[in-house]
């Protein structure tokens, strides 16, 4: 199992670089192909609509043929669009290796998910699922420490990097990890495979998880409207260049991978997923506001980083209660799970993108009310669910 996990680990690393390094040279990067902050809004966007569109299908595809294949192709997947981004010369070749990355990329996420539930029971779930969040913090630790590190090189540079390490994952998927879901076990259905459809989600929303699943959808709107302007913010209101902004987010990431490997787990067995999810919200949104005052690059780091730590236990606290309550696949529930959550960071990075050209504080006043909401809702619709001891 350790070997297992380690392999995973590894492979949600190097997916989340591979987002990662854009991060802090992202504005750098759009604007010397002659792209505005529009052009960089929908550049995240795109990569979130694909996932939101083939993650389902991903989940349901592992439910019947097993995990390992899917994990494969995301491997895989991550590497060839790592180097179509080294050699976009133009805007709309950027944006189509960007939206091809969303595809296959996330076949990674619902799979590596399932597999976590596939290879533990219900009081270790916690526990895996806040090892697949810290592989998300050390992703996003690496990923803009490098793209803002070798963007002395080249812009172009960090992508082919990040490329080797998918070749790597592959290799270690391909001979070390077993399969976790055996073939008596995978879901046998003579119905179309299909991808998210308004009615699939809609389905999904009005079913006895749905709230857990809007909370997919805000806790990734809300992150978004940080991650989405950061270095456009950061360059706007204090200069910073690309390497600054991937110092702040290197500094703040450690800290995030640490929360989610060491705490979300024991956090989750002793006081709940519920009350983990509540906290993480309404710290999140005092997180948000926070930012706002800060000055200074060492505040900057204080109040960034305090964000980033509350909001580190959301994401695999509601994928962990997921899990624990679907009545579907384990496959199906993460990859309704990822399409929700793709849907937020749809939506988040542009619309923080156009309340920025408004005004410069808005994406983190409007991310503080969603979260606040959010934790309304929680109090209202979320139950205290029995700790399993």
């Amino acid at each position: 199992m350790n070997r297992t996990i380690a392999i995973l680990f590894f492979t949600l690393v190097v997916v989340m670089v591979g987002f990662g390094v854009i991060i802090p040279l992202l504005p750098f990067y759009v604007t010397s192909m002659g792209g505005s902050g529009i052009s960089m809004g929908i550049l995240m966007a795109i990569f979130a609509f694909m996932q939101f569109l083939f993650s389902p299908l991903w989940g349901d595809l592992s439910d019947r043929y097993g995990r390992k294949p899917f994990l494969m192709i995301g491997a895989l997947g991550n590497g060839i669009t790592m180097l179509l981004m080294a050699y976009s010369t133009e805007l709309w070749m950027l944006f189509a290796a960007r939206a091809l990355a969303g595809v296959l990329s996330s076949a990674t996420m619902p799979t590596a998910m399932a597999y976590i539930s596939d290879s533990t029971d219900e009081k270790e779930r916690g526990s895996g699922m806040g090892i697949i969040g810290a592989a998300f913090g050390v992703g996003m630790v690496l990923g803009p420490g490098i793209g803002g590190g070798m963007s002395d090189i080249s812009l172009s540079a960090p992508f082919f990097l990040a490329a080797g390490l998918s070749v790597v994952a592959l290799a270690f998927i391909w001979f070390f990890l077993p399969e976790s879901l055996p073939k008596e076990k995978r879901l046998k259905s003579e119905k179309k495979i299909q991808g998210p459809q308004i009615k699939t989600l809609w389905d999904a929303l009005i079913s006895p998880i749905g709230f857990l699943f809007a909370l997919a959808f805000l806790l990734s709107f809300g992150l978004t409207n940080f991650e989405g302007v950061f270095g456009l913010y950061a360059d706007y209101r204090y200069g910073y260049d690309a390497k600054t902004v991937g110092l702040v987010l290197t500094m703040i990431g450690i800290s995030s991978a640490v929360v989610q490997g060491a705490l979300t787990g024991p956090a989750i067995r002793r006081w709940g997923d519920s009350a983990v999810i509540k906290v993480s919200l309404i710290a999140s949104a005092f997180g948000f506001l926070l930012m706002l005052t800060a000055g200074r690059l060492s505040t900057v780091m204080l109040t960034t980083g305090f964000f980033v730590v509350s909001n580190a236990m959301l994401r695999p606290s509601v994928a962990s209660l997921i899990s624990k309550k679907t009545a579907q696949g384990q496959g199906i529930a993460m990859g309704l799970n990822n399409s929700f959550m793709s849907l937020g960071r749809i939506v988040g990075p542009i619309w923080a993108g156009v309340v920025l050209d408004i005004n410069l504080n808005y994406p983190y006043i409007t991310g503080a009310v969603i979260m606040a909401l959010g934790f309304i809702a929680a109090l209202i619709f979320l139950k205290k669910e029995p700790v399993i001891a």
